[in-house]
């Protein structure tokens, strides 16, 4: 690749990467395994997995899927995963592609979207609450959460990322072109994934002429942010596994010179980016439901954090989101219990986002120890369990794609538990490995 290139995407926080993919002859379908914090709950998935994949080349072997966490012995666990990582690089698993990006199309139920394999640098990434970096997290980071995930990956001699990083890329300038001229890249896999995961392609970009314009649209972007909080990748998924990666190398910067960590491999993490404005990309809500708090109480803490609030009362679930989700209203969100419907509407509010108003009531109820609190994915679960007498359903608007990075700059991160991109087996499934060692 053009040195120029290089220096210019490396820049704006980002490299292309030496990419590893299994060689011809590889099952892809056994390959390839869905992101290891998924079906958490679900070990009867993970059965299935493990009887599909058998003795075959996976994914599976050399990841931590978390259902086992706790459940298995850890260090084993790990030494396993790294001997078999060390197996399939001694026996020739895996075909080499240079100084490369992979454009990745994946089919799923809620249409087809693309993202880009690139590495992004750590030394652009801060995952602290008052960060003002290139890369940082859309959620709050749950510190507690790094240091498991470090015994995982700070002897590994690969990574293998189910991380997605966003872009604000309203006009389509990054990605899409390269999906335009798909039919002239050359496809590196091409395989459906297991367990109703969809249908995975890649395309391998590694032109200087496709590289180059990359970099022209990356810069494009990097311009036009504000100066003083240039949020450019914002995460999507697997904002602990970066946080972990980052770790890792700040380790690693201690035992080398400055000249030497400018070349580490570890000083990246391989990514996926994606196109906010994707159409396949959908941001679903995660819903909150409080357990023996007064609703009292829950009103007393709303009163605090807006001017004022007005409660209304409606008829079903279906008139919440209707009145919650239109753009012309004011900050919203709506309260199920057993007497009713309501849609609570904020008035100057303190916060840009439903999402920071609630999380401020909910620390402040938990903290005083008058109630408990989950998280549910579903409108439909919400429902049940808040017209439970002594529940509190709530539901939380959509979350905006045109104020996503504004809401994150204005707010510094959504609270923990905000969205989920896409159900879970619609997450990304492994494919790429890279060295890191």
């Amino acid at each position: 690749m053009d040195d120029n290139i290089n220096s210019r995407l490396k820049s704006c926080g980002i490299s292309v990467s030496d990419i590893l993919l299994p060689k011809k002859g590889v099952d892809l379908e056994k390959w390839a395994v869905v992101a290891c914090d998924q079906f958490t709950s679900e070990p009867e998935y993970w059965d299935k997995a493990d009887k599909l994949v058998k003795d075959a080349p996976s994914t599976l072997r050399i990841t931590y899927p978390e259902v086992y966490l706790g459940k298995c012995d850890n260090e084993k666990k790990i030494r396993d995963i790294n001997n078999e990582m060390m197996r399939y690089l001694k026996e020739g698993i895996f075909q080499t592609y240079w100084d490369s990006a992979v454009l990745v199309e994946r089919k799923t139920e809620t249409g087809t979207r693309y993202g880009l394999m690139l590495s992004l640098d750590l030394e652009a990434y801060s995952y602290a609450k008052d960060s003002k970096t290139l890369v940082r997290a859309t959620e709050g980071t749950i510190i507690s959460r790094i240091p498991p995930r470090k015994e995982i990956r700070k002897n590994a001699p690969l990574e293998l990322p189910h991380i997605m990083v966003l872009i604000n890329d309203e006009k389509r300038s990054v990605i899409e072109p390269l999906v335009k001229k798909r039919d002239k890249l050359e496809t590196i896999y091409d395989t459906d994934l297991m367990l109703d995961g969809g249908h995975l392609k890649g395309y391998l970009v590694n032109s200087d002429e496709d590289l180059g314009n990359l970099a022209t649209a990356i810069e494009e972007l990097k311009k036009n942010l504000l100066p003083e909080n240039p949020l450019l990748y914002a995460m999507g998924d697997g904002n602990h596994s970066l946080a972990t990666a980052k770790s890792c190398w700040e380790d690693i910067k201690q035992l080398i010179t400055p000249e030497e960590q400018k070349y580490h491999r570890a000083r990246y993490a391989l990514v996926e980016i994606e196109n906010i404005f994707d159409p396949a990309l959908q941001f679903e809500p995660i819903h909150r439901v409080f357990f023996t708090t007064d609703i009292k109480d829950f009103n007393s803490e709303a009163d605090k954090l807006c001017k004022s609030v007005k409660v209304e009362k409606v008829s079903s679930s279906d008139d919440i989101l209707s009145s919650i989700n239109d753009k012309n209203s004011k900050q919203s969100f709506g309260l199920i219990t057993d007497s009713g419907y309501y849609v609570y509407s904020l008035d100057e509010p303190k916060y840009s986002t439903a999402a920071k108003t609630m999380q401020e009531i909910i620390d402040i109820i938990i903290e005083s120890k008058r109630g408990e609190i989950d998280y549910i994915h579903g409108v439909d679960v919400t429902e049940k369990l808040g017209k439970e007498k002594g529940n509190i359903g709530i539901i939380l608007p959509d979350v905006s794609k045109e104020t996503f990075f504004d809401a994150i700059i204005k707010d510094k991160a959504f609270p923990r538990k905000t969205f989920s991109i896409g159900h879970a087996h619609e997450k990304r499934y492994y494919m790429e490995a890279r060295k890191i060692t």
